[in-house]
């Protein structure tokens, strides 16, 4: 396989809030060409909000996928996301492989993260 892009389907029962939500409250960049639910997250993917006739409620089992925003500092982001209403369920973990990881969620629970590299 040779893919030319990298796309992430978010399929929701809330597809305004979950729109507001990347597109308002974390940032990032609408790709209408793409869709109204389609925003661009700085690395070359795109992630797509849509509703799906099958997908009711919240993530049954939201660590199953993790949506990872690397950015220069997990701390400084967290910090602006909190200010915003983002609830993070872990906060500045440091990992073996020497990063830092914050993990906040969307509103419909999925887990996405801040990676940043530790600072010296």
């Amino acid at each position: 396989m040779q893919a030319n892009q990298f796309a992430i389907n978010f399929t929701t029962d809330q597809v305004e809030a979950m729109k507001a939500f990347y597109h308002d409250t974390l940032g990032l960049a609408p790709m209408t060409e793409m869709g109204d639910g389609a925003f661009a997250t700085g690395g070359g993917a795109v992630i797509f909000i849509d509703g799906h006739s099958e997908t009711h409620g919240p993530a049954k089992e939201p660590q199953r996928v993790l949506v990872d925003f690397f950015v220069n500092d997990a701390e400084t982001e967290r910090k602006a996301l909190e200010a915003k209403g983002v609830k993070f369920i872990r906060k500045e973990g440091k990992e073996y492989w020497g990063g830092v990881v914050s993990t906040f969620l969307d509103p419909d629970g999925n887990y996405c993260q801040l990676l940043s590299m530790a600072q010296q």
